[in-house]
């Protein structure tokens, strides 16, 4: 083929590729099938090796692009990235609905725009004059990576925008996913090669765009759906009246925007909406896991503003969590650090939610009794929150004729010593203080990040230190040697020293973390702060009666009692001998003194400066009290992103003061 020939069949090539991806996954139509299409792709192919100068960025055979990555530059975004707030349920949405109203100070009347929230990656792709630049992942929301190799190999990212009225820059913000077939397939593969499977959708897809090799995304095949656009100077809508006449746009320039997304006039259409996706959502051929609800009017939207991390005017509405059935194989306990025994149901593996679960807390014998749960049921058992399985209702249609009841063991199961049930608790607990389970879960929490929060060094290091004689209490991990770690399994000179190291910069601790870690049964954090900023030492604490601690806030009488029991306790004197021995030292407390002195206050939702632990802290230098709940005694409520409905709807009923993070951010700073 001449030149003239061949220029003028790559353009009527290019062109039409592209008309096909754009019926595809913009319009959702397949006019051709995909062995047509490929023989179409590899005739450009052809004619482009044979006439390389004529290869484009944007030509169809260019999507895999570039040498594998030694790792993603930093990308900033015009606007910070949002998440969303997810709400569970009519009463949780009708709330955030109020809670809109209350932004835009007058009832909002106007439309809503319904999306289904799929369960992938934000990303962000960045368009300069028609064609693709950049594409880069949502990272902190302030700063992402770039995965622009990546992004191209994606069939549904145009390379190139169609028409001419698009704007010179434009930033679109999407969701990239694999489909349900799709992830099959390379499960399948997985599974022919011996290899590990995946375990759901949303996984690997995330893994797959940020692969250092783009031939590996290509192979995946990855999907996109846009769901919104920012302006360089970072505001939502990028000047589009309504977020549906922005989803037009964008597919009209090629790029793909869920088609089942609708405007809806009110609330009604939303729950309908809501209800019909929840029952069909099984029937896509991808994962989706609630809707999205956004102000269709832009300005209203702009004008709602953000809480934290998350707009006013948009909401993640969630679906129920997913449940389904599978058999109860058997009941056994496991021994916690204060010996209490716990019943534990192991199922038959089953998926839920893209996860296989196999074993589910029936939490007490109060709880077995109240589901009648018994060994070889057919059980429903859901994820709460889609995160912990848990046995929502037994089926005693399907029981066996060989199912057998659960009965408490009579001796605990680690020690065989004798199991006494707690007078004042439905809990049954192992007497046996020197249980090899207590004993192990009691150093367990005594290096956790409450107490000594000992870097480097978690459970697995402990089981090890244990199971080869190393360690027998907490005091004895500052007896450790270099030496003593070198003939572990996976430890060397370097890591042996690594790990005494962090011990060993632990032996100076704060009163409150030292109370914490001995695990006094009853005394958290929280109480654990009160004792030591009350009684100021550790000797002070040792030597208080049951009076002077049940009148403490966070005491009372049943806490006074654990604290005297647990100080009675040969076992627990000579644990404090052997702390005294080793050398470890335990700071006074602090009393701290200011704009919070003699204030309660509740954390409730994310803070976009600060984790939970530092919300705490930063209470605590400020004079305050941190509490986990709203009660009576609480002064104020600091408001995050996605906050609890029910911490928040006690504080808006009891009238309790609330304030957004930038004003607790001026309090304790």
């Amino acid at each position: 083929m001449d030149r003239a020939s061949a220029i003028e069949r790559i353009a009527k090539l290019r062109e039409l590729i592209d008309t096909y991806r754009y019926e595809y996954h913009v319009l959702d139509k397949s006019t051709i099938s995909d062995d047509a299409l490929d023989s179409l792709k590899k005739e450009l192919t052809d004619l482009e090796s044979e006439h390389p100068d004529l290869i484009v960025p944007n030509s169809p055979t260019q999507r895999v692009a570039g040498e594998p990555l030694e790792g993603f530059e930093k990308v900033t975004h015009p606007g910070r990235m949002l998440s969303l707030t997810d709400v569970f349920g009519e009463e949780d949405f009708r709330d955030w609905k109020e809670r809109l109203d209350g932004a835009l100070g007058m009832p909002y009347a106007g439309e809503f725009y319904c999306d289904l929230k799929m369960d992938g990656l934000a990303v962000e792709l960045r368009y300069e004059h028609g064609f693709l630049v950049q594409a880069s992942t949502r990272g902190n929301g302030e700063v992402g990576e770039d995965v622009t190799q990546n992004a191209r190999t994606v069939e549904a990212v145009p390379l190139a925008l169609r028409g001419t009225d698009h704007p010179a820059v434009l930033s679109v913000r999407g969701e990239v996913y694999l489909t349900k077939k799709e992830f099959a397939r390379l499960n399948k593969d997985a599974e022919k090669a011996g290899e590990k499977t995946h375990a759901n959708p949303r996984n690997l897809a995330a893994g797959t765009i940020r692969q250092l090799d783009p031939s590996v995304t290509a192979d995946r095949r990855l999907s996109f759906f846009a769901y919104g656009t920012v302006g360089t100077d970072g505001a939502y809508g990028n000047g589009f009246p309504t977020h549906a006449t922005e989803y037009a746009s964008l597919r009209r320039w090629g790029i793909p925007t869920n088609p089942n997304g609708v405007v809806a006039k009110d609330i009604a259409e939303v729950l309908r909406f809501h209800k019909k996706w929840f029952t069909r959502r099984d029937k896509e051929d991808y994962e989706f896991d609630g809707i999205v609800v956004s102000v269709n009017d832009n300005v209203a939207y702009r004008r709602a503003g953000v809480v934290g991390k998350a707009p006013r005017g948009a909401v993640a509405f969630k679906f129920p969590a997913r449940q389904t059935q599978t058999i109860v194989e058997d009941i056994q306990v496991q021994v916690g650090r204060t010996g209490v025994l716990t019943p534990v149901a192991h199922l038959r593996p089953v998926n839920i939610g893209g996860t296989t679960v196999t074993r589910a807390t029936l939490h007490n014998m109060d709880e077995i009794e109240r589901l009648g749960v018994q060994r070889g049921d057919t059980v429903i058992v859901g994820r709460a929150g889609d995160v912990i399985p848990d046995v929502i209702k037994v089926l005693p249609e399907l029981r066996p004729d060989d199912a057998k009841a659960f009965r408490m063991p009579t001796t605990c199961p680690v020690c065989d010593k004798p199991v006494e049930k707690d007078p004042d608790k439905v809990a049954y607990r192992c007497v046996n203080r020197d249980c090899p389970a207590r004993r192990r879960q009691d150093i367990y929490h005594f290096i956790s990040r409450g107490a000594l929060d000992i870097d480097g060094i978690g459970p697995k290091i402990i089981d090890q230190l244990m199971d080869a004689g190393l360690v027998q209490d907490a005091a004895s991990l500052f007896t450790l040697k270099t030496d003593d770690l070198m003939n572990l399994e996976g430890f060397a000179e370097v890591s042996s020293q690594n790990v005494v190291n962090a011990i060993h910069e632990r032996m100076t601790i704060a009163l409150h973390r030292f109370i914490y870690g001995l695990g006094i049964p009853n005394v958290g954090e929280e109480t654990a702060r009160t004792l030591a900023e009350h009684f100021h030492t550790f000797d002070m604490l040792k030597g208080a009666t049951p009076e002077d601690l049940k009148h403490l806030p966070d005491v009372g009488p049943i806490v006074a009692r654990s604290i005297e029991e647990w100080f009675d306790k040969p076992y627990h004197k000579e644990l404090l001998k052997k702390f005294d021995q080793v050398g470890l030292e335990i700071t006074a407390e602090r009393v701290h003194r200011g704009k919070l002195s003699g204030k309660t206050v509740v954390v409730t939702g994310t803070l976009q400066d600060m984790g939970r632990d530092e919300a705490k802290e930063a209470i605590r230098r400020a004079g305050g009290k941190s509490s986990g709940s709203v009660s009576k005694e609480t002064d104020l409520v600091v408001v995050g992103e996605n906050p609890g409905g029910a911490k928040f709807d006690a504080a808006k009923k009891q009238g309790i003061t609330m304030i957004d993070e930038d004003a607790f951010l001026r309090l304790v700073k």
